[in-house]
């Protein structure tokens, strides 16, 4: 863990020299991005090895460790204004204009996460410098995996300081309180339609675990949990949370809950729990209040939410929401 931990302070330091990179935000952001494509490869390495049929969205060109080894995964790959050129003009846009036609729900979800963020580094020397202390860690190794698990959380912790990015952070500490006392149990539809980095959904997956006994059970986990998200940079981090606690496809839809009409949703949409934290002191957008009743009308996003939420839960469904409750 103290390894682990050096590492990424190092990668902190490096970024914090590149004149690119302007406050919290952009360069969580910026790791955001590099750590969910390094993620993802070994994810895909792994699954190449389990599964013969298995072809990986990404284009091997593009992958973190490709046949020729020469961008991200060989630490004396290319390096400075060709580096930054490729992540550009290259890397970039290929990922944000994946070929979906195959119906591949892992290319979804990068085309997803590239589309909605950006490389804001402006020196191919320290990319290439942040690329190689991320080439010191196997995410298919369990040990590496589990302690950077922890780190990744105080990682997000860092949204709390980051400007309007920490309303999408729920301490742990409460995310936990509030799995526990709803007690999710396998087999159960589990929604966070506010889901911000994803702490509610990895709080549950990892309670889920505990109950699990075979791999057909650990795999309905995978099933049954789904979140909503509507702004990129935590989908991005919320994408990477749920790839780090084992979920190999992670079900978190890229858009506004509150951007269709309450009664789109039936009863194949409504689910046993419901855990969230939703966005208080929000303005709807789009005039997506128009979506709900007449008598439930407002601008007031997390009312909205609320509406939705009891909207959704199926009839014995039970609900853990984190609520403020306002003075007249």
């Amino acid at each position: 863990m103290s390894n682990i931990s050096g590492l990424v302070k190092s990668i902190q330091n490096i970024m914090w020299q590149d004149t690119g990179l302007n406050g919290d935000a952009q360069r969580i952001e910026q790791l955001g991005w590099m750590l969910f494509l390094k993620i993802f490869s070994d994810k895909d390495k792994e699954l190449e090895l389990i599964d013969d049929n298995y072809i990986s969205p990404i284009p091997n060109k593009f992958h973190w460790v490709n046949e020729k080894g020469n961008w991200a995964g060989d630490d004396e790959g290319i390096t400075g204004d060709e580096l930054l050129e490729f992540v550009d003009r290259q890397l970039f846009p290929a990922l944000r204009n994946l070929d979906l036609s195959t119906g591949n729900k892992r290319a979804i979800i990068v085309r997803e996460v590239f589309e909605g963020n950006n490389n804001y580094m402006k020196s191919g020397i320290n990319i290439r410098k942040v690329l190689n202390k991320l080439n010191e860690i196997d995410f298919n190794v369990a040990k590496d995996r589990h302690a950077f698990g922890e780190l990744y959380e105080t990682i997000l912790k860092e949204l709390q300081s980051a400007g309007k990015s920490g309303e999408f952070y729920t301490p742990r500490a409460i995310t936990q309180f509030i799995t526990e006392t709803i007690n999710p149990q396998l087999g159960e539809k589990i929604l966070d339609p506010a889901c911000g980095t994803g702490g509610y959904l990895t709080c549950a997956i990892e309670h889920l675990k505990k109950q699990a006994k075979n791999v057909e059970e650990r795999k309905s986990i995978e099933v049954n949990i789904a979140g909503w998200e509507y702004k990129p940079l935590p989908y991005l981090l919320a994408t990477t949370n749920l790839i780090l606690h084992d979920i190999e496809v992670p079900n978190i839809r890229f858009g506004d809950a509150l951007d269709q009409p309450l009664s789109n949703f039936t009863e194949k949409d409504r689910v046993n729990v419901i855990l969230a934290n939703p966005p208080f002191g929000g303005i709807v957008a789009n005039s997506n209040e128009n979506n709900f009743p007449l008598t439930y009308r407002t601008r007031e996003s997390a009312d909205l939410f609320l509406i939705l939420m009891i909207h959704l839960l199926k009839q014995s469904g039970r609900a853990g929401i984190v609520w403020v409750f306002r003075g007249s």
